[in-house]
């Protein structure tokens, strides 16, 4: 009991010393080489990182991920806006380029309807076996706790 007493302690000390490093936010990758000069465009590059998932890290956007891919996604960005291209053409450009894997948040047409579609109607799905499964035994009147006259007979033999 002494050493969980100690643990305890131990941890209880090391708690304030390391909480910053759990709610520390994370520091954005962008190198500051990597910037526009431009602040419009710049902000437009950032609008449109936000959207794109980093394909090594997964469910990081391509401005918080450190990775080689993430710098040459966050590069080819920012040349498609300084030559001209809008928003829309940047990330299709690059939805064209990677697939729409990239895309934090998936488009809603299509076959990806299905995928939105599923969790729900597979849920109402359950839901309605379970109510009618629950329905039928209650109108089959059929009383399951309760034994039969030779259960009943048995039982008490047995508990002599």
């Amino acid at each position: 009991m002494k050493l969980i007493a100690r643990l305890a302690l131990i941890l209880a000390l090391l708690a304030p010393a390391t909480a910053p490093l759990f709610l520390a936010s994370p520091a954005l990758a962008v190198q500051p080489d990597e910037m526009l000069k431009n602040p419009k465009l710049e902000a437009r590059a950032e609008e449109i990182s936000k959207g794109l998932r980093c394909l090594v890290c997964r469910n990081e956007d391509i401005d918080d991920s450190d990775a080689a891919l993430a710098h040459d996604l966050r590069v080819l960005v920012r040349k498609l806006l300084v030559r001209g291209d809008t928003n829309q053409q940047v990330v299709n450009y690059i939805v064209a380029r990677y697939g729409e894997y990239v895309l934090l948040k998936p488009n809603t047409k299509g076959a990806n309807i299905i995928l939105w579609g599923a969790a729900p109607a597979m849920l109402i799905l359950g839901l309605a076996i379970a109510l009618y499964t629950q329905r039928r035994r209650r109108r089959s009147g059929e009383d399951r706790s309760s034994l039969s006259a030779e259960e009943e007979k048995r039982l008490a033999e047995i508990m002599k």
